[in-house]
């Protein structure tokens, strides 16, 4: 989890999106963060974690529903939602953290 540790102890805001291939949801996510990314560029990181190849760090973070997403920033976390958003919402929130 050291790894996870760098990823969160940025600057910048970082988007974690925990899914699965097999979910419907979090297969919808895909085209939203791909918006999202491109919207917000190098402001922010976003990071897909596949829980099923992830499953200590999922079980840390206590990952039930998916699509589940999280904002880190400066190593705390800022936000947490269950459940599909759209990209203006994620763009919203991740504004919020700069």
């Amino acid at each position: 989890m050291s790894k996870f540790g760098d990823l969160i102890d940025v600057e910048v805001p970082v988007l974690f999106d925990f899914f699965t291939e097999w979910d419907d949801a979090s297969n919808a996510m895909h085209a939203v963060l791909l918006d999202v990314a491109a919207a917000l560029g190098d402001k922010v990181k976003v990071i897909k974690i596949d829980v099923d190849k992830n499953q200590a760090l999922s079980d840390a973070l206590r990952i039930k529903d998916l699509p589940t997403l999280i904002i880190y920033k400066s190593g705390d976390m800022k936000w947490r939602q269950c459940g599909a958003l759209d990209a203006d919402t994620i763009i919203d929130l991740l504004q919020q953290q700069l």
